[in-house]
């Protein structure tokens, strides 16, 4: 925090004293607290702040839902489809408590159908998608601040595409893969960094990618499975690791299940048998549309026994030991009437 002048941060304590009770805030104080004079405002939107708690341990993770919701009120004279009004929920596994952010400008009736979510440097970004009145793709990009609880709109995407890849990293967005607007299968890549609100276009892929999934492991962004133009459907086995210190792409064979839809399924950590894990496979109530987000050292997972069954959430710790495996139990979390959409993907956000 050298960059900040902490001099009677809060008056008559010294100002170390005075920054470790403002670091010591719960997230959610933040916006009632930005609010009281400027400095208190810069303190707790400058991004040296944000990496002191991260380093200090006093940053929360909660999980950002993109869910199904139906209790919209449409403006006189629009219609509703009969496709399901997204919004985005958050719970806080450590408090259990759920909370619904404000739309996202733009569209005041619901998020952009199949967007994407990513977490960056405690903010919350969302990309891409249909519009949810004319099922356009959109390129428009909003980033939501939890200290101030307000979205901004953010540098629209270079290019149009749907059913990507995406993963953030120190401070950028990475987006691959997916298809254009004429259903063709894209292998380009592009990062998006949030400070300078640059677009940035990087190597291409080995091979086209359409509904492939990101995920960031380390220091490298995994663009996992995904299939080509004229393999419609036909889940790949196969991905791609852009190694952010390097700059390069590289393939890599056999990290997933061939033929198997990898969409908010992939988790994190690579399993004993080479493969990166799947949180459907975690246990049979969350084999059909499973859904995981990594919260610290454990994960959400919603999903359901079979396809039309009802979802639930459920608990568990991302890793065990093997023999802890053979026992594993998924703790099945309570989620208010309110709250109990479908989930379509999600990611967590450390505040």
């Amino acid at each position: 925090m050298k960059s900040f002048d902490l001099y009677e941060l809060i008056p008559g304590l010294p100002g170390e004293l005075g920054l470790e009770c403002m670091t010591r805030l719960p997230y959610t104080a933040h916006r009632v607290t930005s609010v009281v004079c400027r400095r208190w405002r810069q303190l707790f939107e400058s991004i040296d702040f944000y990496y002191h708690r991260m380093k200090s341990g006093h940053t929360h993770e909660v999980a950002c839902l993109v869910q199904a919701f139906n209790g919209v009120n449409f403006p006189a004279g629009e219609k509703s489809r009969n496709s399901p009004t997204c919004v985005i929920t958050v719970f806080d596994a450590v408090n259990r408590t759920w909370d619904r952010l404000d739309p996202v400008p733009k569209y005041p009736n619901g998020l952009p159908l199949f967007c994407q979510l990513a977490s960056c440097e405690g903010k919350l970004v969302v990309m891409g998608g249909w519009d949810p009145a004319s099922y356009d793709p959109v390129t428009d990009v909003f980033v939501y601040d939890f200290t101030t609880r307000r979205w901004r709109k953010g540098k629209d995407m270079p290019s149009k595409r749907s059913f990507f890849a995406i993963g953030a990293l120190t401070g950028r967005v990475y987006v691959a893969g997916g298809h254009d607007e004429n259903k063709n299968a894209l292998r380009t890549a592009w990062v998006y960094d949030l400070r300078s609100e640059e677009w940035t276009e990087l190597g291409e892929l080995s091979q086209e990618r359409d509904e492939c999934e990101g995920v960031a492991i380390g220091e490298e962004f995994w663009v996992v499975s995904g299939y080509g133009t004229d393999r419609q459907g036909l889940f790949e086995g196969s991905g791609e690791v852009y190694d952010t210190g390097s700059g390069q792409w590289r393939r890599v064979e056999g990290i997933w299940e061939e033929g198997r839809c990898p969409r908010s399924s992939v988790g994190g950590t690579i399993g004993k048998d080479g493969r990166l894990v799947c949180w459907a496979n975690l246990d049979p109530a969350v084999r059909a549309m499973a859904c995981g987000v990594m919260l610290g050292g454990r994960v959400l997972v919603t999903g359901s026994e079979y396809q039309g069954a009802p979802q639930a959430m459920y608990m568990m710790a991302e890793e065990e030991e093997e023999e802890e495996k053979k026992n594993r139990k998924l703790e099945r979390v309570h989620v208010p009437n309110e709250f109990a959409g479908f989930v379509q993907s999600g990611c967590s956000v450390e505040i």
